[in-house]
């Protein structure tokens, strides 16, 4: 058995690239070895800024010899599939076996291939990953035609046993494999020569080299987060700063140094992200103030004056950037103070938000529009909701947020307290575009989520109208995001609101804007109607009759078509996206199709209500059994149906009972559905859930007890319609036909 070590020594490899990197060459190489008959005990790989390493234990010295039979075609088949199979087994006709079967003699190829050596084949596998590397971004350099991310400089590949170290023979392009690497670029840059992996990771850390990435990082967590402590401050945390700068030194050194004190009563979000963005430092924060005051920058490589130039430096360049910010900050500030966040909203009108759905004014006048009517649903004030919406965009024509574009938001909330709009509108500011992703918090105040909503409301519905939804893999403008956004703010805050009668109104607003033969004054009076009744079809038909024999009335009435049908869709793609919710939340998927096929779809609490009552209810005995009792009952009726070419619901009289189960099963139809129907009509699913459990006994035993298809035509037909009770009343729970199993 041997170990094996590999190193691709190169230029700076992107930080976001590495761990995958890191990876990636470790499914290559072990499923190239695998696939050519190698085993190995265990791998490891690691990535620093110039390396990518992998290691390998417990190689056998030899792929083992294999011996492979292939049938083929028969002897009297015609040449060409013959020659079909020579061609698949590499063979030679004399070299084919002839054997008898039952339908005559069969050729066989019997195929030995004897077992190669390890470094054989590490050296052709390897050839093949590096060749074949799957980078996001590669480079060319020299003559070659290698190309790999930054240029290669080097390659280390060791097989080490009991003998000693064996280089494995490989060249590409001019890069003879060997057993040499280089330490830190700047504090230890000559060769070094290794035997194993322990021997290698051992000089390397010698010549200032970490190289596992965990510890860099977790190296660089407890040095600044005690640099902080040391100083009375606190660490702001930030995991994805951290692994990009783990991904950036080999030797980290944490240094810690001032923000000027001209820059600290920055909005702590600036002073973050221009550090992070700019310069990746660690934000270092005053637990007294909560402002940020110092820095955490990391440093390459020791000093011999501990870092106090590179620190100089960095202060100097971070003075510079900030200085910047701070002009941003002090001219937006003054815009707004001279004419509040008008300038800036009404400055958007230049501003396109996508050429075929118009400018960032015309979506806030819509969404303002749609925010107001959402707005006493979630308990807001409509006007606080309105106002919110016209201001909540404003400072995407902000300075600071044109050079910081992660900052819309963020930036508007303080733009509106210095307009001094109220905190419920400020907030709304801020708050608007979450939830931005699954662990994103909910907004919950009022105000907040009614413009929330009517954002992402808006989104749906004008890419929707233009034929732009997600296919595939893709969804460019995050719609199913967006979707999940609103299914998040209406479950978290338990709002009951139908979503159907706002998507059609979101609907009609965009078939207003872009047809001009569509009256405006027809489309509002329809919105208007499906706000108070909530029916589309009921709505467009009052709007006609009402709206008489005006010009534009058979463009009215080429709506009747078009917004169902796209509502329709638009909701189904809301229902998948709640599929996925609730799956993550161990809802079954037929349970949750149970109930999307029951009304009031389109309510998205009452129908998680009631999954999971439903969800509840099948996890007990009762449940299950009752489950298969109207899988029953369900099976028989369709089959006589369809015999009979009748339908058997028109209800079954006891008079013609015959059993003492057949009676007791009427009479437990009877309090089922007397218990059913105020429950379900009152929503309590688990007293319904509860009355469906009374039915499982008395089902199991007028099954046990009686003959449904039996010779008596007048009992036969009751006992049918007596099924037809048992599907209707568990089907006025849940779509029962739905649940797997039945």
């Amino acid at each position: 058995m041997a170990d094996l070590l590999i190193e691709l020594f190169s230029e700076e490899i992107p930080a976001r690239m590495q761990a995958k990197a890191a990876e990636d060459l470790k499914r290559l190489v072990t499923d190239g070895l695998v696939e050519a008959g190698l085993t190995y005990g265990g791998a490891a790989a690691f990535s620093t800024p110039r390396r990518l390493t992998l290691t390998l234990a417990d190689l056998p010295a030899m792929s083992p010899d294999t011996r492979e039979e292939r049938k083929g075609p028969r002897v009297d088949a015609p040449e060409k599939a013959l020659e079909g199979f020579l061609r698949a087994t590499g063979l030679t006709k004399d070299q084919l076996e002839l054997r008898d079967e039952k339908k005559g003699q069969v050729y066989f190829a019997v195929i030995e291939k004897p077992g190669r050596p390890a470094a054989e084949i590490v050296a052709e596998v390897l050839e093949a990953a590096i060749r074949g590397f799957p980078w996001p971004k590669s480079m060319r350099w020299g003559k070659g035609s290698l190309r790999w991310v930054r240029p290669l400089h080097s390659i280390l590949c060791i097989l080490t046993g009991d003998d000693g170290a064996e280089v494995v023979p490989l060249e590409l392009d001019g890069i003879k494999a060997g057993d040499i690497t280089r330490g830190h670029r700047f504090m230890a840059p000559g060769e070094i020569r290794v035997s194993s992996f322990e021997d290698y990771e051992s000089k390397l850390r010698k010549a200032h080299v970490m190289l596992d990435a965990t510890a860099r990082a977790d190296m660089i967590r407890h040095d600044a987060e005690q640099a902080a402590f040391a100083a009375g401050f606190e660490l702001v945390e930030d995991k994805g700063l951290l692994a990009e700068v783990a991904g950036l030194v080999e030797w980290p050194v944490v240094l810690m140094g001032d923000i000027g004190a001209e820059f600290i009563d920055l909005p702590p979000e600036v002073l973050q992200t221009s550090m992070k963005e700019h310069q990746k430092f660690f934000s270092v924060k005053n637990p007294k103030t909560g402002r940020i005051e110092k820095f955490v920058t990391v440093a390459n490589r020791e000093t011999a004056d501990h870092g106090a130039t590179i620190l100089a430096g960095n202060q100097k360049v971070l003075a510079a950037r900030l200085s910047d910010a701070k002009f941003f900050w002090e001219n937006d500030l003054r815009k707004v103070a001279e004419t509040g966040m008008a300038s800036m909203s009404d400055s958007l009108s230049n501003v396109t938000f996508h050429r075929e759905l118009g400018s960032q004014a015309e979506r806030i006048d819509r969404i303002a529009a749609l925010a107001r009517r959402i707005a006493p649903v979630v308990g807001a004030s409509p006007d606080e909701a309105v106002l919110a919406a016209k201001v909540m965009k404003a400072d995407l024509a902000s300075e600071m947020v044109y050079e910081f574009p992660e900052l819309q938001g963020i930036m508007g909330r303080y733009y509106a307290k210095n307009a001094g709009l109220s905190d419920a509108v400020a907030d709304a500011c801020r708050d608007h575009y979450s939830p931005l992703g699954p662990s994103d918090a909910v907004p919950s105040a009022p105000v907040s989520v009614a413009v929330a909503l009517a954002d992402k409301l808006d989104t749906l519905a004008g890419f929707w109208v233009i034929d732009e939804k997600p296919t595939g893999s893709k969804d460019p403008y995050a719609l199913r995001r967006a979707a999940l956004g609103v299914i998040r703010l209406i479950l978290a805050n338990e709002i009951r609101m139908r979503l159907d009668p706002y998507i059609d109104i979101q609907l009609l607003r965009f078939k207003d804007a872009r047809r001009d033969d569509v009256p405006s004054e027809g489309v509002e009076m329809l919105i208007d109607e499906i706000a108070d009744h909530g029916v589309f079809g009921a709505a467009i038909e009052t709007v006609l009759k009402a709206f008489g024999e005006k010009d534009g009335q058979a463009a009215l009435e080429t709506l009747k078509t078009e917004v169902p049908d796209l509502s329709e869709d638009l909701l189904a793609f809301f229902h998948d996206r709640l599929k996925v919710h609730l799956k993550g939340e161990g809802i079954r998927h037929d349970v949750i199709d149970a109930c999307l096929h029951m009304p009031g779809n389109d309510d998205l609490t009452l129908l998680v209500k009631r999954a999971n009552a439903l969800a509840a209810f099948l996890a007990t005995e009762d449940g299950a059994n009752l489950t298969q009792g109207f899988k029953r009952a369900n099976n028989i009726l369709t089959q006589a149906e369809e015999k009979d070419g009748v339908e058997y619901s028109f209800g079954a009289d006891p008079k013609f009972a015959e059993d003492d189960t057949e009676i007791a099963l009427f009479k437990a139809l009877d309090a089922a559905d007397t218990r059913i129907k105020p429950a379900m009509e009152s929503e309590d699913f688990g007293a319904a859930m509860g009355a469906m459990a009374d039915l499982r006994a008395p089902i199991d035993a007028f099954f046990e007890a009686v003959q449904i298809n039996t010779e008596n035509q007048i009992v036969r037909r009751n006992r049918l319609n007596l099924l037809a009770q048992i599907r209707d009343i568990c089907m006025n729970v849940a779509d029962f036909t739905r649940i797997e199993g039945t």
